[in-house]
């Protein structure tokens, strides 16, 4: 008797909660902006193999296509995997002439260390400013309320400044292999 209970309370109580979190889940980690968007243009500080360098995307769009991926937090888990995945795919962007950038709220040092021991030297790192964070729609919030960190967004950019494609997913998994498939479509 006390399982029947104990299964009507999960039908009826737990799992419309359960799928209630999960729906404001995924509200949350699909803000960004929208495909065709202009994508907000801005100068930061970053890192590279270790050494401190500028990123101007506006710059980097007159070379070509941009990934730009924004991650939570260096060092963590899916953000390192994800690091690795972008670093071993960078050769492939470039001989498409996209240029990859990440993105987070992390200060100059720990960029400088993770673009060498996460990303292999292969891509650029840079500060995500509070003002990016906000241009970009990529805020994490924790009760609400945004923390500096960002949410797992991948844009690619086009040349003319559009956003020709948006992918928010905490899993990091599919970002590398839906980027580069946007940035083939371009090169075509």
């Amino acid at each position: 008797m006390a399982c029947a209970r104990q299964s009507v309370y999960m039908r009826k109580i737990i799992l419309p909660l359960a799928a209630l979190g999960l729906s404001v889940l995924s509200v949350s980690a699909q803000a960004a902006l929208p495909v065709g968007a202009k994508a907000p243009a801005f100068v930061t500080k970053g890192a590279k193999a270790g050494k401190e360098t500028r990123f101007d995307l506006s710059a980097a769009l007159r070379k070509g296509p941009v990934v730009l991926y924004f991650y939570p937090k260096a060092f963590t888990q899916g953000c390192t995997l994800e690091a690795h995945a972008f670093a071993e795919a960078t050769p492939e962007f470039a001989k498409l002439g996209a240029t990859v950038v990440g993105m987070s709220g992390d200060d100059l040092p720990t960029l400088k260390k993770f673009s060498t021991e996460e990303c292999r030297d292969k891509f650029a790192v840079a500060i995500a400013s509070p003002k990016v964070i906000k241009d970009y729609d990529v805020a994490l919030k924790v009760d609400g309320l945004p923390d500096g960190l960002t949410q797992r967004v991948s844009y690619v950019i086009g040349q003319n400044g559009k956003v020709v494609m948006v992918h928010s997913d905490s899993d990091y998994r599919d970002h590398v292999k839906l980027t580069m498939a946007a940035v083939k479509k371009l090169a075509r």
